[in-house]
């Protein structure tokens, strides 16, 4: 029968299979090849990849879990070069910052294609800023000025960089107020204008590089306590600062987006973790706890919630200490429904050993065989 289907019908069905099915797939003949790569990908159809990066090292590699399978697998990152460090993910990329640059500059890499690429340097030369990831015509198809087209392309996507330090010439270093954006479509940046300095400043001291976009705006957690929130309307050009429910109380708070909503997940020292919800009014609801045997078997013997790290989709939140004693994972299972679940942690051997003795950064990533180019090379 699957000899007789005609090419868009077999496209369509392509279409459907998790990454790893459609990898194999792509490999059967030079006719499932064709139809394989005719259809872009559907990523949204299935849960992301848990993706476990040294957050300093790459030549070590990554490890990588796969959801559907329930299984880890090893990815080299040897194309990479060093040293450069994980920021973040979109659309089947991961965002790094290039340490060997003495001004602040970011690189894309697609883990499953092997393919890298360091974007242009920004407008205002700065240190340490904050990055916001925003995708842009979700499922629709980039421009082929930037991606091969013998496979289905990738979306496209804007950076905000936000803060870090500038030191103009005859002049000491200064915290810098300007906005600047990059848009993948054009591969350029441009500057969208000033931003309070006080916002500067707590950008650049007290933000990590995780930040969470929903309902138009970008939002990113202070790393001091007790937490807060700093906020950036893009389309207003406005920021604001949102409180932490318990703020002065948890030992970890991450923002996620769940169902489009933000989101955030903190650990109440010598309580429970909650998964709170922002409704209108700037009001936070509590819609989940994590279940006791799942706390026991993240936490151990040890009670306290320091050290727990969290990433999260609109299909899955994360919580881990290390990859190697397992994670729990509260995720979408039908209709809307949401259970908590326990992964195993990856078994250690071979080259994954050295990985043990680095910190790792996890990142939630949808698999895609899409290529991408250099635009200046085409």
């Amino acid at each position: 029968m699957w000899n007789h289907l005609p090419f868009d019908i077999l496209a369509n069905i392509f279409s459907y299979l998790p990454p790893h099915s459609l990898a194999c797939a792509n490999a059967v003949c030079r006719h499932w090849h064709a139809c394989a790569t005719a259809w872009p990908l559907q990523p949204r159809q299935h849960p992301p990849w848990f993706m476990a990066l040294p957050a300093r090292n790459c030549e070590l590699g990554c490890l990588a879990h796969n959801p559907v399978c329930d299984s880890w697998v090893e990815l080299p990152l040897d194309f990479v070069p060093n040293p450069v460090r994980p920021v973040g993910s979109k659309e089947g990329l991961v965002l790094f910052r290039v340490q060997s640059s003495r001004n602040f500059r970011l690189a894309i890499c697609n883990p499953f294609t092997q393919e890298y690429r360091q974007l242009p340097m920004l407008n205002v030369e700065r240190s340490s800023p904050a990055v916001g990831v925003v995708a842009t015509n979700t499922g629709q198809s980039a421009p082929l000025s930037s991606y091969k087209s013998q496979s289905a392309p990738l979306s496209s996507y804007k950076i905000y960089v936000a803060g870090g330090m500038s030191e103009r010439p005859g002049s000491i270093a200064t915290y810098e107020p300007m906005l600047e954006m990059y848009d993948s479509d054009h591969d350029k940046w441009q500057i969208l204008g000033p931003m309070p300095i006080e916002f500067a400043v707590r950008l650049t001291v007290w933000t990590p590089n995780d930040n969470v976009y929903s309902e138009g705006k970008l939002y990113w957690m202070t790393s001091a306590r007790a937490y807060s929130i700093m906020c950036f309307d893009i389309g207003t050009n406005t920021w604001k600062e949102l409180k932490v429910p318990m703020a002065d109380r948890l030992e970890f708070a991450a923002l996620v987006q769940q169902t489009g909503k933000l989101t955030l997940v903190g650990g109440i020292g010598g309580g429970d973790a909650c998964v709170w919800q922002l409704s209108e009014g700037n009001k936070w609801d509590l819609i989940q706890k994590v279940p006791y045997v799942i706390k026991r078997k993240l936490l151990g013997e040890n009670a306290s919630w320091e050290h727990t790290n969290c990433v999260g989709s609109d299909k899955a939140i994360y919580l881990y200490k290390d990859v190697w004693s397992g994670m729990a994972v509260w995720r979408e299972v039908e209709n809307g429904r949401w259970e908590w679940f326990w992964i195993e942690g990856y078994s250690v051997r071979g080259k994954s050993k050295r990985l043990q003795n680095f910190p790792l950064k996890g990142l939630l990533l949808h698999p895609n065989l899409a290529h991408f180019v250099s635009i200046e090379n085409k």
